[in-house]
């Protein structure tokens, strides 16, 4: 069998110079604990023997925190086609036809003297990437296959009350507000911010048990979806009728600064975690370390995600001068990240301040 042309990425900066001046690079973000990477892991290798002209580059996307959550990587494999450094295509999941067809029409648009890059095994060596283990996606379902149809239906709609409540004007939408990735959603967002109103998101692309059950949970079929106090508004028409009658910005709350919203948020309860994703989804190896130790200690704690409100993500950092997550509070105060809980349980520190 011929060498496949991967790129195997070792560094931020490899990456850089694995995608610089290329027309058209094929970015593979998997993680080897996902069964379907493996299949399409080949299927990767065997479009780079077949279509040579573009640049492949592989990510282990929990190695790669930052490069993956630029290009927002929510879920694994999933694989980002840059044309002139500029993201063209996103394909979502072991979708083979569509990675191939994907593939096959951006090799087309490669001029011929536009070689492909060295090949794996021929790579400049570069020193291993120095970033903690970051998930990007869901860990495994064994969890969730040990549990009943009527458990996962349970701790389903348990978390998308959470989730309709985390914000007290929370949208549904595909992609992010500052990428939205189709029309109804752009337009949504384009009206909330015409009329200054603070929210949460959801990119429901990242998340099909979301996506799915949120369609019975609220009994629409349809995204975009508004949410107001927990409460469903409607779709993009009825929230664009109620824009325009002025009905909706008297339904939203008045805004608040973010030293007073920060200061709301870390005493919702006894013990709030701050993390990447939440405890049924952590998103980075850190936020899942945590919820694990919390867990195996019976300790009772509220999340909020911080992927989805950079208000928070950043205003927190300045709040409480801890610049990383997760940060963990009780009763209102700070106590730290992963390695100060994890020395405070074993000490027995942690659970005399509870």
């Amino acid at each position: 069998m011929s060498k496949h042309n991967v790129n195997e990425a070792t560094s931020d900066d490899h990456v850089h110079q694995l995608c610089a001046g290329r027309s058209v690079v094929a970015l593979n973000f998997w993680a080897s604990w996902a069964e379907p990477c493996k299949d399409m892991n080949e299927v990767f290798e065997e479009l780079s023997r077949k279509y040579p002209s573009i640049s492949y580059v592989k990510l282990e996307a929990e190695n790669f925190p930052d490069v993956s959550e630029t290009y927002e990587i929510a879920a694994v494999p999933t694989f980002i086609i840059l044309k002139n450094g500029q993201v063209a295509e996103r394909i979502e999941g072991a979708n083979a036809p569509a990675l191939s067809a994907a593939v096959e029409k951006f090799s087309k648009l490669v001029s011929p003297n536009n070689v492909a890059l060295p090949s794996a095994s021929s790579s400049a060596s570069a020193s291993a990437n120095t970033h903690p283990s970051s998930s990007i996606a869901s860990p495994p379902a064994s969890a969730a296959a040990a549990q009943s149809p009527e458990e996962q239906r349970q701790n389903l709609q348990t978390r998308l009350k959470d989730l309709v409540s985390s914000n007290e004007v929370m949208v549904f939408i595909k992609g992010t507000p500052q990428q939205p990735r189709c029309g109804f959603s752009r337009t949504l967002v384009g009206l909330l911010g015409d009329v200054n109103v603070k929210y949460g998101s959801f990119n429901i692309l990242a998340d099909d048990d979301v996506r799915q059950g949120l369609k019975e949970y609220s009994n629409w079929p349809t995204f975009p979806q508004v949410y107001v106090r927990g409460e469903l508004v409607g779709g993009l028409d009825i929230v664009k009728e109620m824009v325009e009658s002025g009905e909706f910005q008297k339904m939203v709350p008045a805004e608040e600064d973010l030293n007073t919203r920060l200061t709301k948020l870390i005493n919702k309860e006894p013990v709030m975690l701050f993390m990447k994703g939440d405890p049924e989804t952590p998103r980075c190896g850190f936020s899942r370390q945590i919820t694990s130790l919390l867990k195996e200690h019976d300790i009772a704690y509220s999340t909020f995600d911080i992927l989805e409100d950079e208000e928070v993500r950043q205003g927190l950092k300045a709040y409480s001068d801890w610049p990383t997550y997760p940060q963990l509070y009780i009763k209102g105060e700070l106590v730290g990240g992963l390695d100060i809980v994890r020395e405070m349980i074993e000490s027995g520190e942690f659970k005399a301040m509870l």
